[in-house]
């Protein structure tokens, strides 16, 4: 058993959602590029987990470590944490093997530089040769500059810790020479799509690595002598905390920035190497490294960097990927002129990605020249590379708009690309401001400012997820438009406070952290107490992405000692044991991972019959509920409050794709017995279709 009495250790946890990830890698009645897309998927998160929170293990067991008489509780969680991994690293394996070995089925060939079968070259014909050759000399190697190491090299400065390089040994007799190849991945296509003669049935996919690898003597020669040359593969992982200085007379975006260079000199946390590299490389990479024992020295799998395989091409027949879903159109948008006017007939909520995400950047987009519209002020959090949002924005200072975004620079990940789109938007006359310092800013906030009969009216969007046009094709998310006058007051609030967090306001209506949202949700659950005590029907239904918050789950557990029954579906970490006698029995709890990623939080308290529905931007853990700026809003349009209901009882139903999170974290799938069928996602688009056909009718009757 992994967890200590009444709380699962939250990474491993987390390793239990990646696990549910390789699942659906295994599971054969997944196409075959998805399955290899979520292996991508699986490696993606991983590289993520050591740059995070194994880093910060690893920082603790050090400083355990130096403490005398201090326990070695973070020692023996990291060994946990280490043997996990290799558990699921040897799974992963095996799936890689056998996903495509079934690739080859469906006629579409990797050629992978594989020591037990046939090398890379002798894979490729003669043709495929002289064309490979062409395009190694013409696409590849300007991009390729080789360092050269000599002993007053800093290894670890060089290495980029989202990079896969070739250390390169060039010997001489007792002579042996160093260099790293990095591998250009963002310059060329990581898989380059092979010529054939004759049939075009069969299809050849080389990595730009193993081409690297392939032509490695042609980069080196006529610089160096040399008698032979090895090139190995490598991939570091480094430590991705990293300090802000308090200097005065800097920026906070040159701080930002200066905290960003950071992470190139941080400790390694993870190297990852070919497992043929002979041991000297190794003990000179371990040398050059200061890679200590605690750090993690381990054996690749044969593809490195394997989260680009998220991006792998389809170039077989359609069914080997998902069929596209079309996205719907919200007759609550379409029927009207406008944005604003479709908004002051209803309540609109949105669930991405089965509705056209269009729906959102039109509301930002007319508002940009709407002559009505006087001001708009949106928090940015993660933005999609290429932003109509901000192009909007953009277009509304050029039309005499007052803009205000507030930028959140320390997205973990998205520092870099926040700090470019602070700049550019401050260039274009945005007021920009970067919130309170101590607290990150993770609501979705928008809101917009009309004149209408000589009064300012406020429209607001409220939703779970990021103002982002890529993320939201893949992340299910809600989005509420509302015009009420209290809930868009309290947005506008919520704008103040991040500008000046001096100032106090009082929420009767959404739920602020770090403000209400501890007591509130306290309060909220005592309720569901209270019913149960008096033998009322009391439940508790939550959807998050997180539950680690060890006060919020003893008020759950409090809950369902007193006979509150408590559905939870999450998708990430919980360390809230479920079904455990004495404690929670009347908890129970799944997970879906299906092709989209379930990314909504949403709460309901059933409040003797009334039932209390919030949809949220925060999880359920200590950082989102005390140290940071979230929002939760409560949904009161009675359709949109059944809607949101009736897609949560899908996921109960769900006989496809829903794991049953438990004590031991093995993720068993729900039974289905004599139950039909049900995969959520898909029964939730089919059901949205319906309701759009009854809003269609509804908005029709009431024209007449």
């Amino acid at each position: 058993m992994i967890h200590d009495n009444k709380f699962v250790n939250k990474e491993l946890s987390w390793l239990a959602f990646n696990d549910r990830v390789l699942q659906e890698a295994k599971d054969t009645t997944v196409p075959i590029i998805e399955r290899i897309r979520f292996l991508g998927i699986y490696s993606s998160n991983l590289d993520e987990f050591f740059r995070v929170r194994v880093a910060k293990i690893r920082r603790r067991v050090i400083v355990e470590s130096a403490q005398e008489n201090s326990s070695n509780h973070y020692s023996l969680l990291f060994n946990k944490v280490i043997n996990k991994v290799t558990q699921s690293t040897e799974t992963f394996k095996l799936i890689t093997e056998a996903v495509f070995a079934e690739l080859e089925k469906h006629h579409i060939h990797m050629m992978f530089n594989n020591e037990n079968s046939q090398t890379f070259e002798q894979q490729l014909t003669s043709y495929q040769k002289r064309w490979l050759n062409d395009y190694f000399n013409h696409k590849i190697i300007r991009h390729i500059t080789p360092i050269i190491i000599y002993s007053h090299s800093q290894l670890s400065s060089i290495l980029n810790d989202d990079g896969i390089y070739f250390l390169v040994s060039l010997h001489q007799g007792e002579n042996q020479q160093y260099a790293l190849v990095e591998i250009p991945r963002e310059e060329e296509k990581r898989f380059i799509v092979l010529p054939t003669k004759g049939s075009k049935k069969e299809k050849y996919i080389a990595l730009l690595d193993d081409v690297v690898n392939y032509y490695i003597n042609d980069i080196f020669k006529g610089f160096f002598d040399y008698d032979r040359i090895e090139a190995y593969s490598i991939k570091l992982t480094r430590d991705a905390d990293y300090n802000l200085t308090d200097e005065l007379d800097k920026s906070l975006l040159d701080n930002m920035s200066k905290g960003i260079k950071q992470r190139i000199k941080a400790d390694p946390v993870r190297l990852v190497y070919d497992h043929n590299m002979p041991e000297n490389m190794k003990k000179y990479l371990r040398k050059s490294l200061k890679i200590k024992d605690i750090d993690n020295l381990v054996p690749g799998v044969r593809t490195r960097h394997f989260k680009d395989f998220v991006k792998f091409p389809n170039l077989g027949r359609k069914n080997l990927e998902n069929h596209k879903l079309n996205a719907i159109t919200a007759q609550r948008f379409s029927a009207y002129n406008s944005t604003f006017e479709a908004i002051s007939q209803h309540d609109i909520l949105l669930y991405y990605p089965y509705y056209k995400y269009r729906h959102l950047t039109e509301f930002i987009r007319q508002a940009s020249y709407d002559p009505a519209v006087t001001e708009i002020k949106i928090n940015i959090y993660r933005i999609a590379s290429k932003s109509q949002i901000i192009s909007s924005l953009l277009e509304a200072v050029k039309n005499g708009k007052l803009v205000t975004v507030m930028v959140e620079l320390k997205a973990r990940f998205d520092e870099q690309a926040n700090i470019e789109w602070a700049k550019l938007m401050r260039d274009g006359g945005i007021s920009v401001e970067f919130g309170i310092e101590s607290l990150k800013v993770h609501a979705k906030l928008c809101l917009i400012s009309r004149k209408e009969n000589e009064q300012i009216v406020n429209y607001a969007h409220i939703g779970t997820g990021n103002f982002n046009e890529n993320t939201a094709r893949t992340y299910t998310d809600f989005a509420l438009f509302t015009k009420h006058k209290e809930i868009c007051q309290e947005v506008d609030n919520i704008f103040s406070f991040i500008s000046r967090s001096y100032l106090r306001f009082r929420f009767n209506h959404l739920i602020v952290s770090p403000l209400t949202a501890r007591r509130r949700f306290y309060q909220l659950i005592d309720n569901e107490i209270e019913q149960a005590q008096l033998g009322k029907k009391a439940e508790i239904t939550l959807k998050l992405n997180n539950l680690v918050d060890k006060g919020l789950i003893n008020k759950l557990y409090a809950a369902s000692n007193a006979k509150v029954k408590i559905r939870l579906i999450i998708r990430g970490m919980c360390s809230l044991i479920p079904g455990m006698k004495g404690l929670s029995e009347n908890i129970y709890a799944i997970s879906i991972i299906d092709r989209f990623l379930e990314h909504p939080r949403v709460m309901v308290f059933r409040n003797n019959g009334d039932n209390q529905v919030y949809i949220s931007s925060a999880d359920w853990m200590s950082r989102n509920i005390d140290h940071r700026v979230e929002v939760a809003c409560p949904i009161y349009d009675k359709t949109l409050k059944r809607r949101i209901l009736h897609t949560l009882e899908l996921h109960f139903k769900d006989t496809r794709k829903a794991r049953i999170i438990n004590k031991n974290q093995d993720n068993p799938y729900v039974a289905r017995g004599n139950r039909k069928k049900i995969r959520s996602q898909m029964a939730i688009h089919d059901y949205l279709v319906e309701q759009e056909a009854e809003d269609k009718t509804m908005i029709l009757n009431q024209s007449k």
